[in-house]
C-alpha cells in the first residue's frame, strides 16, 4: 500500500522531480553560473510574460483545450499603441496604461463574442488576430518612426514593471527582501495546515501531517533560497510581485470559486455541463476576455524590460504560453490542469533556456530541444490516462 502511495506521489510531482535534475544537469554544465543571484533575477524577468500569458492559455485550455494564437501578435499590437501613447503623444502613463487595458478588453470582449456567441472556433478566430495584429503593429511602427521602433519608454513606466522593490545596491545583503521571503514562507505554511485543517473538518480526504510538512517545508525552502538569491542582486523584481499576484488570484479563482470549477465542467463534457445548468457561453467568453486583459499585463513587463516597442516583440509568446501549460500538465482535450502545474512547467522551460543561453547553445538547437520536451510532455499525459484507465 506505502509503495503504491509512494509511486502516486511521485507520478503527481514527475515535472517538478524532471525540473529539480534539470537545474542540477545545469549547474554541472554552467559549472555554477546558474545559480549565481544574477541568474535567479534574470530567469524571473525573462519568463514574466510566459507565466501571465501561461495563466490565460490554462484557463483557455481548460475549456476543452481550445487556445489563443493571437496573443503574441497582439503583444506586439499593444506596444505599438503604447509607444504611440508614451513616446510620440507623450501622455501620461497612468492614462497610456488604462487605454492600452481598454485595448485589451474590447478585444476580448470582441473575440469572445465571435467564439462563445457565434460560434466561430477558438483557433479560427484567434488565427485572424495572429495574422493580422503583428502588421497592424508593425505599420503603427513605421508610420511614428524611421527606424521602426519607439523607444525609450518613461522611466515611471518601467520602474513599475521592470524596476526592483526594497532596492539596493548588488553585492550588498539586502535584509527587507530576505526578512519579506522569510514572511512569505510562514504565509506558505500556515496555508498548507489550515488547508488540511478546513479539509479534514469538512470530511474530505487530507494530506497526513508528515505529508503537509513535506510539502510546507520544501515550499519554504525554495521561497527562501530565491529571496535570499534576489537580496544578493538587488532586490525583489518588481516582475516577481506581478507574476506572484496574478498567480495567486488565479489559483484561488480555479480552486475555489463556482466559474472557477466551471471551467473544469466545460472543459470535462460542454454538453454534459450545459444541461446540468452552467452557462457554458459565458465561460468561453470570460476565458477569452481574461486571456486579452492578461496579454495586455504580459506587455507591459516585456516592453518596460526591453525599454523599446518594435515588430518581432511576443514573436511566438503564444507558443511558449502553451508549451508552459502542456509540460505543466495541462490535458490538451481540456478539464484537466492547475495553475501550480503551469508555474512549473514555465519554470522548466526557463531553467532550459537560461540554461542554453548560459552554454552558449545555438539558438536552432534551443528550439529542438524545446521541442523534445514539448513532445515528451505529451507523450507522458497520453501513457498516464492510459495506466488509469
Amino acid at each position: 500500500m506505502e509503495n503504491k502511495s509512494f509511486l502516486a506521489t511521485l507520478k503527481k510531482n514527475a515535472m517538478l522531480i524532471v525540473m529539480v535534475l534539470v537545474y542540477l544537469f545545469f549547474m554541472v554544465l554552467t559549472r555554477g553560473g546558474i545559480f549565481k543571484p544574477s541568474s535567479f533575477t534574470e530567469l524571473i524577468n525573462q519568463n514574466a510574460y510566459v507565466y501571465i500569458l501561461g495563466t490565460g492559455m490554462l484557463m483557455c485550455m481548460l475549456t476543452g483545450g481550445n487556445i489563443d494564437l493571437s496573443c503574441g501578435a497582439f503583444v506586439c499590437l499593444l506596444g505599438a499603441f503604447g509607444g504611440v501613447f508614451m513616446i510620440v503623444r507623450g501622455m501620461g502613463v497612468g492614462v497610456s496604461i488604462l487605454l492600452l487595458l481598454a485595448i485589451g478588453v474590447i478585444y476580448g470582449v470582441f473575440l469572445g463574442f465571435l467564439i462563445a456567441y457565434i460560434h466561430i472556433p477558438p483557433w479560427i478566430a484567434t488565427l485572424a488576430g495572429y495574422l493580422a495584429f503583428r502588421g497592424l503593429g508593425t505599420s503603427i511602427l513605421s508610420n511614428n518612426s524611421k527606424t521602426g521602433s519607439l523607444a525609450p519608454f518613461p522611466v515611471k513606466f518601467q520602474n513599475i514593471f521592470y524596476g526592483r522593490v526594497f532596492q539596493t545596491e548588488k553585492g550588498i545583503f539586502n535584509w527587507p527582501c530576505f526578512l519579506f521571503g522569510i514572511l512569505a514562507a510562514a504565509a506558505v505554511v500556515l496555508v498548507v495546515f489550515m488547508t488540511r485543517k478546513n479539509r479534514l473538518a469538512k470530511g474530505y480526504e487530507a494530506d497526513t501531517i508528515r505529508a503537509a510538512a513535506l510539502k510546507s517545508g520544501i515550499s519554504s525552502a525554495a521561497i527562501i533560497l530565491v529571496m535570499t538569491k534576489l537580496s544578493m542582486d538587488g532586490g525583489i523584481p518588481t516582475t516577481l510581485l506581478w507574476v506572484a499576484g496574478i498567480v495567486l488570484i488565479y489559483s484561488f479563482i480555479t480552486s475555489k470559486t463556482t466559474v472557477g470549477r466551471h471551467f473544469y465542467i466545460v472543459g470535462g463534457n460542454m454538453e454534459a455541463a450545459r444541461l446540468s445548468g452552467v452557462n457554458t457561453r459565458r465561460i468561453m467568453f470570460l476565458a477569452y476576455l481574461n486571456m486579452a486583459i492578461l496579454t495586455a499585463i504580459a506587455t507591459f513587463t516585456v516592453v518596460a524590460r526591453s525599454q523599446s516597442a518594435y515588430a518581432d516583440v511576443g514573436k511566438n509568446f503564444e507558443m511558449d504560453a502553451i508549451s508552459a501549460c502542456v509540460v505543466g500538465g495541462v490535458s490538451a482535450s481540456g478539464g484537466a490542469g492547475s495553475v501550480l502545474g503551469m508555474v512549473i512547467g514555465a519554470t522548466l522551460i526557463g531553467i532550459i533556456n537560461l540554461g542554453m543561453s548560459l552554454i552558449s547553445l545555438d539558438a536552432n538547437y534551443q528550439r529542438v530541444v524545446k521541442g523534445f520536451v514539448l513532445l515528451a510532455a505529451v507523450v507522458f499525459d497520453i501513457l498516464s490516462k492510459k495506466r488509469e484507465s
